[in-house]
């Protein structure tokens, strides 16, 4: 808002500028003739009263008169020219020879400098000088004022705007960190208030729409947990009462059951990462033991499939202020992303950047992901096409819960190309 106040007065400043450089003398320039016989008739009663002193007396004493009413005059110049140094225009001669009198005009159509002729060979003119330099100040310092009132006039209309939109920039700000019951409560008397009364209507729509989605997912997956559980139960009870050439089958019908399981349990997790902000813990922990902890879980799958694992990192790493539950549950879902796809290795990096963040990486020697998809991978539900098959693929939703559990802590999750060949997802944790 502050850029819009002052390009607005830089704007008006320019405006207000051009106006008094190009107004003026467009209208003397439109009205020369009017302008020229006002100020004709401003100067004839000085211009009669000089002529006339010098004409009576003769003209051997026109120096002396001339040097005394310059004095009496000054600061205004009265003095004699010949014609020929008048530097006269064409029109300006004609009207001398007629015996008529010139003006010049200066700024604002005021004359700067009259001209009367006193004989066949000398002139005499009157000419207002410059204004002092402290008038100049003074001037400028009118002008000062009328600007400084003008911005004073500006923010006091300004400031209303600025205040409400403000309020509506925070709002919006708030809504989108998930705070749904957030309004303006911006009056209708003001400017924005019928954008603010629209904004509102529409803050309360969204609302109910996502609460409406939210709770419908919530109560269908809770819903579903428990018919699917029993259906496990039942399944499992049954294995020993089915002939045996059958049991094959009941078990691929008992690992259906539990992969939908799962899936609930993700739809769930993603839905409650709707609001983490409002949800998350902040506990300093050490992001090595951290991983190491997290790895742990994974070591006897790791060992048993032949990978290659690593951990390295920087020496006298700092505690983080964070999300542990969150953190973890992130590394883990990018971890088992690695396991699904490397080949032989797999590589966790920790290090310290320069304005203290840490950027935690995780590795993998596999297939990498197209530069196009890198993006996408974060959606919900979206698998590359090479991984649609869920035995390798997952749900789509492990990426995705990622990003939330970082980005609700106020770090990153990005993707890029790992020296190893395949991808390295990048974790960014913002120091405190």
């Amino acid at each position: 808002m502050l850029k819009i106040l002052v390009r607005l007065y830089l704007l008006i400043i320019v405006a207000y500028a051009g106006a008094l450089l190009l107004i003026p003398d467009a209208i003397v320039g439109a009205f020369h003739d009017r302008f020229m016989a006002y100020n004709l008739d401003q100067a004839k009663g000085v211009q009669s009263l000089i002529v006339r002193q010098f004409q009576q007396v003769p003209r051997e004493q026109w120096p002396a008169v001339e040097s005394e009413l310059a004095e009496t005059f000054a600061p205004l110049q009265v003095k004699r020219l010949r014609w020929d140094e008048a530097e006269l225009s064409v029109a300006e001669r004609t009207r001398l020879e007629q015996g008529l009198k010139v003006v010049r005009l200066g700024e604002w159509g005021y004359y700067r400098t009259a001209l009367a002729p006193l004989d066949q060979e000398w002139l005499v003119s009157f000419h207002n000088p410059p204004d002092p330099v402290d008038i100049n100040v003074l001037s400028w310092g009118v002008t000062v004022l009328i600007v400084a009132a003008m911005l004073g006039c500006m923010l006091v209309w300004v400031w209303p705007h600025w205040r409400d939109l403000e309020r509506l920039k925070e709002t919006a700000r708030r809504l989108g960190q998930g705070q749904m019951a957030e309004r303006t409560h911006i009056s209708a008397r003001s400017n924005i208030g019928e954008l603010a009364g629209v904004f509102d209507t529409m803050a309360g729509d969204l609302e109910r729409h996502v609460n409406a989605q939210r709770e419908l997912l919530n109560a269908v997956s809770h819903e579903l947990r428990t018919p699917l559980t029993r259906l496990d139960f039942g399944l499992v009870l049954l294995f020993d009462e089915v002939p045996p050439a059958s049991r094959k089958r009941l078990l691929e019908l008992v690992g259906h059951v539990r992969e939908l399981d799962d899936l609930v349990l993700e739809l769930l997790s993603y839905s409650r990462l709707q609001n983490v902000e409002q949800a998350r813990e902040r506990v300093e922990v050490s992001l090595l033991e951290l991983v190491d902890s997290v790895l742990g879980g994974f070591a006897e799958e790791l060992d048993g499939r032949g990978i290659q694992w690593e951990v390295r990192a920087e020496s006298h790493l700092p505690r983080f202020v964070l999300d542990p539950r969150l953190t973890a549950r992130a590394v883990q879902n990018l971890v088992r992303n690695a396991m699904r796809y490397c080949d032989v290795a797999l590589l966790l990096r920790l290090r310290l950047e320069e304005d203290g963040a840490c950027l935690l990486t995780v590795e993998d020697d596999g297939i990498g992901i197209p530069l196009e998809e890198r993006e996408r991978i974060f959606q919900p539900f979206y698998r590359l096409d090479r991984s649609r098959d869920r035995n390798t693929g997952g749900f789509g939703l492990g990426l995705a819960i990622s990003r939330r559990a970082i980005e609700g802590q106020g770090g990153t999750l990005t993707v890029a190309q790992s020296t190893l060949g395949g991808a390295q997802f990048r974790i960014r944790l913002p120091a405190g």
